[in-house]
């Protein structure tokens, strides 16, 4: 038995949650709109085409906000395709996913499921092929209230009311060499400021995401947001992270131990965004905005096989397991853990493509990866204590020093609700952990979650969509305002308490 404690305090606040740190990601890639949200004519959906049992585990989760259109795909994404009636869009070749796009789900369709969805949109645009003039156009087909060309179009095509999108990307890894426009630092620095003083001229009242690094490996990490930064830090609000987790070596202990490389590469971005506010001289504080990040690696060799030019293939399909299900949870804690600066967060990505919800013909189902998203969004609201976790540790090939418990605790004052959120990393022992709440006067247990089973490969199917499933644990006890739980070993933990 692991012994394991939590100290913390509730006075050691750290900060509130922005409820868009559990974001999502819909892009046109693969089945993610095509069969995944949308559907035309099937019986699992409604008159609009919007799939009914995958809108259902979304609100499920509760989503605040979906990124949309890409991703790689609004790098050559030209928006004014998606608009109008449907039958006049043009089908295009689709270059970053080498797909055949027909457009027959767009902007405005996109609006229309994220209001059924409870959801709001991040949108993007593209300053891959494009620029400042169809990103200013954009914004007054979706924002302006009438009396102009785009904004009358947005009416003509059956939208009276402006859409009032708030939050926009600049652009998509402009730092990647695969991406359509790839631009250097001082190529991208220089477009994102000109097309953000563009947008904001249109509305002043939208917040900005500019691209960072595409991931911590990238040659160009470092400089690239430092130069990134010093061309448009006073018209953005946001630097964007992106980051994916493999293994390819089947080396569990090594894949869990991820989360500290994520831990470490969100210090590195924040420091650089402080780094150029002191250049500066400024009081502006640049946020984070971690709009893409996930567990990908299942589908990589299927994909190989894909026929090019179909219409929303198979791609990017992977099916979760136990152990991908605790890094997600690892990661979702981690980013909690910097609620102080990562204030948007998008897991990448919803439906089919990398994602928590699978979908058949027939039916939708919960990847192992959906209940501690679900769990974080739904229960993960409040405000964020910092907290010491003193636990025994563990070295893997590629990290020293990796505690075995992974946690946080949020407060919600006005719920007058206490919830940790933690993860047992050993795959041989069950983790005593204790936590001394006692400042929370009358402080009760209301529920222990667990997920958990004893094989790491284990995934849900169509076909078994409850192989790997939540349960309540029963001995979990808080007395005198000592919470002491038992964590089953490889373990993802939601101890939700009341006071």
């Amino acid at each position: 038995m692991i012994k394991a404690k939590i100290i913390t305090d509730k006075h050691f606040k750290l900060d509130t949650v922005d409820p868009r740190i559990f974001g999502s990601f819909i892009e046109h890639l693969g089945r993610a709109v095509y069969g995944g949200i949308y559907e035309k004519g099937s019986s699992l959906s409604d008159e609009r085409g919007f799939r009914k049992d995958t809108l259902e585990l979304i609100k499920e989760i509760d989503v605040p906000i979906v990124r949309y259109p890409g991703g790689n795909f609004v790098s050559a994404y030209n928006w004014e395709d998606s608009v109008g009636p449907v039958n006049e869009r043009p089908k295009r070749a689709e270059l970053a996913w080498q797909v055949i796009e027909n457009n027959e789900f767009g902007l405005n369709e996109f609006m229309d499921w994220s209001k059924i969805a409870n959801t709001s949109p991040m949108m993007a645009v593209n300053l891959g092929t494009r620029g400042i003039d169809a990103a200013r156009n954009v914004i007054e087909y979706c924002n302006f209230k009438g009396g102009t060309y785009y904004s009358d179009l947005r009416k003509k095509h059956g939208y009276s009311d402006p859409h009032n999108i708030k939050l926009w990307c600049l652009g998509n890894e402009m730092d990647g060499p695969w991406q359509i426009g790839h631009k250097s630092a001082d190529e991208y620095g220089a477009l994102a400021w000109e097309t953000g003083k563009a947008m904001r001229a249109v509305d002043p009242s939208i917040e900005l995401v500019a691209c960072g690094s595409s991931g911590l490996m990238m040659p160009t990490f470092g400089e690239w947001e430092a130069t990134v930064l010093d061309h448009c830090y006073d018209t953005v609000d946001y630097l964007s992270m992106h980051t994916y987790y493999n293994n390819f070596a089947d080396d569990s202990a090594d894949f869990l131990a991820n989360t500290l490389n994520m831990d470490d590469f969100i210090k590195s971005v924040i420091a650089t965004c402080d780094y150029v506010k002191g250049k500066k001289h400024s009081k502006k504080k640049i946020n984070i905005s971690f709009d893409e990040w996930n567990v990908w690696y299942h589908s990589n060799e299927a994909d190989k096989k894909l026929e090019k030019w179909t219409h929303a293939p198979h791609q990017l399909e992977d099916v979760y397991n136990l152990e991908d299900a605790l890094l997600v949870g690892g990661m979702l804690i981690t980013l909690l853990n910097h609620c102080d600066r990562v204030k948007i967060a998008c897991l990448a990505q919803l439906v089919n493509v990398i994602a928590p919800i699978m979908t058949s013909g027939n039916s939708a189902w919960r990847q192992t990866i959906f209940y501690p998203y679900m769990h974080a969004s739904r229960y993960g609201r409040g405000l964020v204590l910092n907290s010491i976790i003193d636990s025994p540790k563990y070295d893997s090939k590629n990290y020293t020093d990796v505690p075995y418990l992974e946690s946080c605790l949020v407060w919600n004052e006005e719920e007058r609700a206490v919830t940790i959120f933690a993860v047992n990393k050993s795959f041989t022992d069950e983790m005593t952990v204790t936590c001394d709440l006692r400042q929370f006067e009358g402080l009760k247990v209301t529920e222990h979650i667990v997920l958990t089973g004893d094989d790491l490969k284990a995934c849900n199917t169509e076909e078994n969509p409850e192989k790997i499933v939540p349960y309540t644990a029963k001995d979990t006890v808080c007395e005198n305002g000592i919470v002491t739980a038992i964590l089953p070993k490889q373990s993802w933990n939601v101890i939700r308490l009341s006071y």
